[in-house]
């Protein structure tokens, strides 16, 4: 019999945990809003507590949002560090879940997450070398890079590439607490909520400030692009449920690049290039997964 594992979806809105082997075998699935970390990782260790009750699980992977610390020779590896997110800066998230279920487990950003998700049964498959970015509340973005799950210093945060920002067309300031008008302060969900005085998806598909949202997201996406020469760019996160919205970020990178990169993939094919995830919104969870079917984790 397959062995089962588990994964969780950590995301600074609302978190998802699954147990299964893969995208056709979810044996249970649960979603929850992200509250305060007691109560939030205590929802998550009840899910597997009771699951395992019925069967046995081999380990859990978690995909959670950061910033994180992935150095597995720090006291602080598996914690949450210095995060936006109010209440759960040094939360340790995996020594918890560890101790609480007696299991292995395996611990990454949530993009890389979603990214391995991708490339292992998702629109990534394929590709050695690609970017995800989620566009949600936050701005976050993971990958591969030949084959391997980018890590280094710390970890990619492509949420905070600083951007062009015209502030006569958009004064608004940014809120990132931490850089103000990163890619992540303007163009974040949070950050149209404020600028434009409700929530994205409150606003019609066709109104000004999708366009604003496609620029912000080229700009980011082309110096990206550049850097990392991605094989396929993948675009998940509650915005980009807006259908005019990838065509529009499509249509600006393919003119900020303005054929520079003489590929094929950007140049006539675009839109096979810059692509939705084929998991959906379970990318993350399967990433997690994923997690831990490809490695074996402490």
């Amino acid at each position: 019999m397959e062995r089962v594992y588990g994964g969780i979806e950590a995301g600074g809105t609302k978190f998802v945990c699954a147990a299964g082997t893969g995208p056709d075998d979810i044996r249970s699935k649960i979603q929850f809003p992200t509250t305060t970390p007691e109560e939030t990782i205590g929802k998550a260790i009840d899910f597997f507590r009771d699951f395992m009750e019925k069967q046995p699980l081999g380990a859990i992977g978690i995909a959670s949002f950061g910033p994180v610390n992935l150095d597995r020779n720090s006291p602080d590896y598996g914690y949450i560090t210095g995060t936006p997110k109010s209440g759960w800066s040094h939360t340790d998230f995996a020594g918890r879940v560890q101790r609480a279920l007696g299991l292995p487990v395996a611990f990454d950003t949530d993009t890389n997450g979603a990214a391995l998700g991708e490339y292992l049964w998702g629109a990534a498959q394929g590709f050695d070398t690609f970017i995800y970015i989620t566009v949600g509340t936050g701005i976050g973005g993971g990958g591969m890079a030949n084959g391997e799950l980018m890590h280094g210093l710390v970890h990619p945060e492509m949420g905070h590439l600083r951007i062009p920002h015209d502030r006569q067309k958009d004064p608004f300031e940014g809120c990132c607490p931490y850089h103000g008008d990163c890619l992540e302060g303007l163009a974040s969900g949070e950050a149209m909520e404020l600028r434009w005085g409700c929530k994205p998806e409150e606003l019609p598909a066709d109104h000004p400030a999708w366009e604003l949202e496609a620029e912000y997201l080229a700009a980011g996406l082309n110096n990206l692009i550049c850097t990392l020469s991605p094989q396929r760019v993948i675009i998940g996160g509650g915005l980009t449920k807006n259908p005019n919205l990838l065509p529009m970020v499509r249509s600006n990178v393919a003119q900020l690049l303005n054929r520079y990169i003489d590929a094929s993939q950007i140049t006539k094919n675009i839109s096979e290039y810059i692509v939705p995830p084929a998991l959906g919104d379970l990318s993350g969870v399967l990433g997690a997964i994923g997690m831990v079917r490809r490695d074996k984790p402490d």
